[in-house]
């Protein structure tokens, strides 16, 4: 299937229902989500007294029967905190599939998931049964209650932050159709993965649910993959940009605001300078282009990450700390490509590849590096039809039982490695050195080597790659000069990354040899501040930054490192009045 228009089309889906009506008849509750183990956290009640406390942040609404609060793919105004009423709760997609997943009747119950704190559409439809009485927390208002009322705060976080999962766990949201070994499909797939998005993908030509679907809908071989929005949209071959656009991820801006920061780069280091520059009441922008965690939100596990003795993976420490930063009032915006940085002027100027302008006092570089390629020919055509930079669920069903083959020798892929083997046939671990110990973490090596599916081939250089549209054979070279070659559909890259600093032509910071982000004296900065750059106001943390520690609490440690710097820097600006009041 052809993957390459310049732009995805979108066309109204034929189940789309311009009036719903969720009776009785057309839907059943999930019975299982009472017998959940968390199923009181999920949906919890707030007492008398902490309803008064709550009524303060808030206002008070009525709702007729018949109405809604708010509908899929809509925006949700705020968390409506239920005085009187009964609001039935459904979670559905656009092949009309419903499923009851709540239906609120007490005083005290309230509403919404963890995307209230960031003002996003709805993931599902929140219908009033029995006239309603309710106590509406708009974004703004919620941030200040979970702040202010910390133990009512977090009773609602973690309920909001529950249902999400439960929606994920348990709802379809947006539908996926297309062919499994299709690289755009996997890369829409992943998006929503890795940004907590409900959805279910139905592969075109097995699944006969979408087979039926299609059938309607009539798509051209070049439409696929095709996406159906909660809002009732078909997009057809989008990228993650307009799939984005669908799903209302991509938030609006104030041209005229300033912020005290923006952070560009949302992995472990721009998460931990959001989370510690807002909840110390700067103003904060945070952007990336893919999602929350950057290259460690793809680790299948972190082992060595002070706190979580039993590890944790990339994707659930970066959601905790997207969370929490949104919690302390940091903008978020992802998908949000940064184009360029201009460093000349002040505020600081950001912009964005849709040519939308973001001002800020101060920046932070947090790109973090890019997947390292090696020089193979005919790589670029096999990127997700068989040759992948992550490991990930998504990729792990592709190669159940197949042999695989991943070359690397660093922590990342022995994260891989281990992951894979529980999936994969075989899994077959390509080092260019002679040993595993001189790259890896020990307790690493020696998992690895126990694994009975994985066979280490030490001194061995990828060659060449064959096959069609789908990967069939790699050629290496082993020690000595020696040529051979093996079967396999699916190859893992692990070897390193380069800096992401290209779109920072714009700016004109000085760099090293290799592209790293030069910071402190190495940079002779205007002022000694270890992580500013050779500009004053522009600092770098992370993988990014020159001599950097490339781990991931090195990386939270200098997120939080570089909010004192910049208070500092805020500080004396504000002392030669070039700021207003603080």
């Amino acid at each position: 299937m052809n993957n390459d228009p310049d732009e995805a089309r979108e066309t109204p889906s034929p189940d789309f229902e311009a009036s719903a009506d969720l009776g009785e008849a057309a839907i059943e509750e999930d019975a299982a989500i009472r017998d959940h183990p968390r199923f009181e956290q999920m949906f919890p009640v707030l007492t008398d007294t902490e309803v008064e406390r709550v009524r303060r942040f808030g206002k008070l609404h009525h709702y007729p029967q018949g109405n809604f609060l708010y509908r899929a793919g809509s925006l949700c105004p705020g968390v409506f905190v239920i005085l009187s009423g009964k609001v039935r709760i459904v979670i559905r997609d656009r092949l009309n599939h419903r499923k009851i997943i709540h239906t609120y009747t007490r005083h005290g119950e309230f509403t919404s998931d963890i995307t209230q704190l960031s003002n996003k559409p709805a993931i599902v439809d929140a219908q009033v049964l029995e006239d309603v009485k309710a106590v509406l927390l708009r974004p703004d208002e919620l941030s200040a209650l979970v702040i202010k009322e910390a133990d009512i705060g977090e009773k609602i976080m973690r309920a909001l932050i529950l249902r999400r999962v439960l929606a994920v766990e348990r709802g379809r949201g947006a539908v996926v159709v297309g062919a499994p070994g299709n690289a755009r499909f996997l890369e829409l797939q992943n998006f929503l993965r890795r940004n907590n998005y409900p959805n279910i993908a139905l592969d075109a030509e097995r699944d006969a649910e979408a087979i039926a679907f299609l059938r309607r809908l009539a798509p051209l071989a070049d439409d696929f993959p095709l996406v159906v929005c909660p809002s009732g949209a078909v997009l057809r071959n989008p990228d993650v940009g307009q799939l984005a656009s669908c799903l209302g991820l991509i938030p609006e801006f104030d041209p005229m605001h300033v912020y005290d920061v923006a952070i560009i780069g949302a992995g472990p280091a721009g998460l931990a300078a959001a989370v510690y520059a807002a909840s110390d009441g700067l103003s904060v922008a945070v952007f990336d282009c893919r999602a929350p965690g950057g290259q460690a939100g793809t680790s299948a596990r972190i082992e060595n990450y002070l706190g979580f003795p039993t590890g944790i993976t990339g994707q659930e420490l970066a959601g905790r700390a997207f969370v929490q930063a949104q919690k302390f009032g940091a903008h978020i915006a992802i998908p949000c490509e940064v184009k360029a940085l201009y460093c000349d002027k002040y505020p600081r100027v950001i912009e964005l590849s849709d040519g939308k302008r973001i001002l800020a006092r101060t920046a932070v570089i947090a790109t973090g590096a890019e997947y390292r390629r090696p020089v193979l020919d005919g790589l670029e055509r096999f990127e997700g039809s068989g040759v992948y930079y992550w490991a990930t669920p998504i990729e792990a069903r592709l190669c159940r039982k197949e042999p695989v083959v991943l070359v690397g020798g660093g922590n990342s892929a022995g994260q891989a490695a281990v992951f894979l083997s529980s999936h994969a046939e075989h899994v077959h671990l390509f080092i260019r050195g002679p040993s595993l110990e001189q790259t890896m973490s020990r307790y690493l090596v020696e998992r690895v080597r126990s694994l009975p599916n994985l066979t280490l081939h030490t001194r061995i250089e990828l060659q060449g790659l064959e096959g069609d549209v789908q990967l069939r054979r790699v050629h290496y070279r082993g020690a000595g000069g020696t040529e051979g070659s093996m079967t396999t559909h699916h190859l893992f890259i692990f070897i390193g990354a380069e800096p992401n600093t290209g779109w920072l032509k714009s700016c004109g910071v000085a760099l090293d040899s290799k592209g790293f982000v030069l910071t402190g004296t190495g940079a002779d900065a205007v002022q000694a501040l270890p992580l500013q750059t050779s500009i004053e106001g522009i600092f770098a943390i992370g993988d990014v930054r020159s001599a950097s520690t490339k781990r991931v609490a090195a990386a939270v440690g200098e997120g939080a490192a570089v909010v004192a710097q910049i208070h500092s820097l805020l500080a004396e600006e504000r002392s030669m009045g070039h700021l207003g009041p603080a």
